[in-house]
């Protein structure tokens, strides 16, 4: 008897391999799952890094939430001593705020009395004192960070600048530098390697700092400076009411500024040929910075003036500068950076006893740059000082050319520059 055959079984399905929640497969014709609802359709082919990178940044700005709203950019600013780092520090805390409202920023520095204190609690922007003492100023400076909890620390220079760091880096904060003069300081010199990024005010020290940490921007002005619109009339007027309106035509101004503490040489040159050249330029007029320190002394020995303005320090170094002609200054970063936004031909004397001289470099700069008179220290006298200042007032076109060569020099926009890196560091 013949065996009946039966029909082979048909083939067992081969098992599928789930495919990772993420990769889950749907129609866009039907309800995805409930898991996937609201998501974008996605590929089922891993992406390449450079896509997923992409992906990456496009969901996080796209998809959620802005994180400026969630968690606004914190940034501290570690600053103090020399008016030329607190400054830098006001200005680009300033350029900040007014890029982002909502960010928040903590300045740092020596406890008050201080120049970094006063300046802060008069922009206002939160101050936190951290001792001069090293050990106890990087326990103190790491309580603050840590209570703040920045996204960044920018440091301008000065005392505060290095305990700063040192707590940012035991903390995990990412750090930069902005260093103002010719010539590095020495705090930056010992940070570089371990700083996020480095902004220089001027092409020098990139030689001597990590080239590639390296951005020469220039050096942020204060955006009242910088933004002035006053006009020489408005400006006298706030300086001279007594006088009245004043025309602009055939009125030379001279503005003397001897640092943020003052400088007492400035100050005896001046005292000792002030007078006659006021009787005998009857058109000439001085806005005299003589420093906190100096001004009692002066004030007793000047002789009162109707063109003549003495001060011990000038709050509003925009009216100043808009009612100048002709700037008398230390060759500071800052006052160097604010000559050359404004466009002020000038007279500058450098401080030896700085850091690594690096006024008097900053000063042969700004000769090369803008063609700056540069008188030192043992050249300068009243004989010397008198003689500079009628030769740049009697000469229209060497005003003229230093005005323009200044001006195409300046860079306005650093502080712009500046925050926006800081900003992408704050946020990645």
């Amino acid at each position: 008897m013949a065996a009946t055959a039966h029909p082979a079984p048909p083939p067992l399905p081969l098992p599928r391999s789930p495919l990772p929640p993420r990769f889950t497969q749907y129609n866009s014709s039907d309800d995805p799952p409930r898991g996937l609802r609201g998501a974008r359709r996605l590929t089922l082919h891993p992406p390449s890094p450079a896509r997923r990178r992409a992906r990456s940044l496009h969901l996080r700005c796209r998809l959620s939430d802005s994180a400026s709203d969630l968690d606004p950019l914190r940034v501290a600013f570690a600053c103090g001593g020399a008016g030329g780092h607190v400054y830098a520090a006001i200005a680009l805390a300033d350029e900040l705020h007014a890029s982002l409202p909502s960010s928040a920023s903590l300045f740092l520095g020596a406890p008050s009395p201080s120049l970094e204190s006063d300046a802060a609690a008069s922009a206002p922007y939160p101050f936190a004192p951290i001792p001069r003492c090293l050990p106890h100023a990087v326990l103190d400076a790491a309580l603050h960070l840590r209570r703040f909890r920045p996204n960044v620390l920018v440091a301008t220079g000065g005392a505060p600048a290095l305990p700063a760091c040192l707590a940012a880096l035991l903390l995990g904060v990412p750090f930069v530098i902005q260093d103002q003069d010719a010539g590095p300081a020495p705090a930056t010199r010992l940070l570089a390697p371990l700083a996020r990024r480095i902004f220089l005010g001027f092409n020098a020290p990139v030689r001597l700092l990590p080239k590639r940490k390296c951005a020469v921007y220039g050096n942020p002005v204060r955006m009242s400076i910088r933004k002035c619109r006053i006009s020489k009339a408005d400006a006298m007027a706030s300086f001279f009411p007594r006088i009245g309106t004043v025309g602009e035509e055939g009125v030379e101004v001279l503005l003397v500024l001897g640092g943020t503490e003052g400088s007492p040489e400035i100050n005896v040159a001046l005292l000792n040929m002030y007078y006659e050249m006021l009787r005998e330029r009857r058109n000439r007029y001085i806005i005299w910075q003589t420093g906190p320190e100096g001004f009692c002394e002066m004030e007793s020995l000047v002789r009162s003036h109707r063109r003549l303005l003495l001060t011990p320090f000038l709050h509003e170094l925009d009216k100043a500068y808009a009612a100048a002609d002709v700037v008398v200054s230390r060759a500071g970063s800052m006052s160097c950076t604010e000559v050359l936004v404004t466009g002020k031909p000038s007279i500058l004397i450098p401080l030896p006893t700085m850091v690594d001289d690096h006024q008097t470099k900053n000063a042969y700069i700004m000769a090369d740059v803008m063609g700056a008179k540069v008188i030192t220290e043992d050249e300068l006298d009243s004989s010397s000082l008198r003689s500079i200042i009628d030769e740049v007032f009697g000469d229209e076109k060497l005003m003229s050319d230093m005005s323009q060569k200044a001006l195409s020099a300046a860079r306005p926009n650093a502080s712009t520059d500046i925050i926006r890196h800081i900003c992408s560091l704050g946020h990645v």
